[in-house]
């Protein structure tokens, strides 16, 4: 089957695939060859940059550009010692230089770089000297370094592109200057293709690290999120039983609030009618929502949500978990907001949770403050001892020790400490209860 194009010429399929493969080639090797793209600074330190000297070690991103300076070092070498002598020193120099140039261009323009190498190879092999032809010994390793360097900055396409005009560059020298196969013409073709080959598997792996990092990356923060969902639900659960008790207190105050008035004005009546239906309609919403954030495995504590009233019960277990744990307690006790008190048994749960899986066979302490304005809670690990490993992973403790701080309008730091142990300091703040005032007694103005 044949094309008509637009002057009525058929165009057959072969027509067509060659014009793609011209189209591909020009796009490959012709377009924007010698465009400036400069060969980006390493990133992460490898395991060889570690070991070097911190002077040294600043240095270390430039450390794929040194060693490009060392490849076209020694492509001066190889020049050098593989030229002939009838051109003298200064001659085998200036032919050593320009067997570097092509590698040195690898940095800044990598498919020019392999056109100049190229054209190294034609002025290399016109001035000849030396057994090995067309590609005296230093042109064979500059020519192979610019073809692998290029691979690995473009794609396995152009890899393809470079060893085929590989081949052509031989044959068409050789036809050109003897008239036969050059004398290292094979072995070329043969060691560029290995070359290419390990440039692309390389390649190859690079883009499969990179995604798998991006994938982490993914992976981690859905992690993340998940994480601060389920934070989240948990502390709703435990919230529940707060507000739930509340909400019964005032439905019940609102229905007795009428018989402890007598003779209590109709309005009056019907204001805490409206109370109690208002309160017990939020109760029936609160258990329906928190109906839908419990899971199929849910079930509802039997014992009511703790306080800092049982925070000693909390430091015996751990004291029989192994963990050495003191308790300070500053400012003048009071009683807090339920959520409060829950929130900060939990929080001082945690960071001690966190203790005995990662600080094994360190003592902590517990300070709780009870300051003007809120409520102050440290707790603080030593370093790890003894020859008890910690436990490995981050954990999610901290994310939810954030989420109950931020629920309750407070503030949280948590870092590590200069003698290498940790600490978690807390400030939720509180509001002052309004203190009764007295009735008037019968008899005073």
């Amino acid at each position: 089957m044949t094309e008509t194009t637009t002057g009525g010429t058929a165009r057959t399929p072969e027509f067509r695939l060659a014009s793609e493969v011209i189209a591909t080639l020009r796009q490959d090797l012709l377009t924007d060859a010698f465009a400036y793209r400069p060969l980006p600074l390493a990133g992460a330190p490898d395991g060889f940059s570690r070991r070097l000297p911190k002077g040294i070690r600043r240095y270390a991103p430039w450390r794929q550009h040194a060693a490009v300076g060392a490849l076209a070092f020694l492509a001066v070498l190889f020049t050098i010692d593989g030229q002939a002598s009838y051109l003298g020193d200064l001659g085998q120099l200036v032919m050593g230089l320009i067997a570097a140039v092509p590698v040195l261009m690898t940095l800044v323009r990598p498919v020019g770089a392999w056109w100049a190498a190229v054209a190294m190879t034609v002025v290399l092999a016109a001035l000849g000297g030396g057994v090995s032809w067309p590609w005296t010994p230093g042109a064979f390793f500059s020519y192979i370094v610019v073809l692998f360097l290029v691979a690995l900055r473009t794609g396995p396409r152009v890899a393809a592109w470079m060893w085929a005009l590989t081949l052509a560059l031989g044959a068409a020298i050789s036809t050109v200057f003897t008239g036969e196969w050059g004398s290292n013409a094979p072995e070329m073709a043969v060691t560029s293709a290995f070359a290419l080959v390990i440039a692309g598997s390389i390649q190859i792996r690079r883009h499969a690290k990179a995604e798998v990092s991006a994938q982490q990356e993914v992976t981690a923060v859905e992690r993340d999120k998940r994480t601060l969902l389920e934070e989240r639900t948990t502390i709703a659960r435990e919230l529940h039983d707060v507000v739930a008790h509340h909400m019964s207190v005032v439905a019940i105050q609102a229905e007795a609030a009428p018989y402890r008035v007598k003779n209590p004005p109709p309005e009056l009546e019907a204001a805490f009618v409206t109370i109690r239906e208002n309160a017990v309609a939020a109760l029936t919403e609160l258990r329906r929502v928190l109906g839908v954030v419990r899971s199929a495995d849910y079930e509802a504590p039997d014992a009511p949500q703790p306080t800092l009233a049982s925070l000693d019960g909390l430091l015996a277990n751990v004291r029989e978990a192994g963990l050495s744990v003191e308790k300070t307690v500053t400012g003048a006790v009071r009683e807090l907001p339920q959520g409060v008190e829950l929130s900060a048994y939990r929080i001082i749960q945690e960071a001690l949770s966190n203790t005995l899986r990662h600080a094994p066979g360190a003592a902590a302490g517990v300070e709780v403050s009870y300051v003007l304005g809120g409520l102050g809670i440290r707790v603080v690990n030593e370093a790890p001892t003894g020859d008890v490993r910690p436990s490995p992973g981050a954990g999610h403790g901290i994310t939810g020790m954030r989420e109950r701080v931020a629920m309750l309008e407070g503030e949280m730091t948590a870092a590590r400490t200069e003698s290498g142990g940790y600490e978690v300091a807390v400030f939720i703040p509180v509001r002052n209860r309004p203190e009764p005032v007295p009735e008037p007694q019968e008899g005073t103005a």
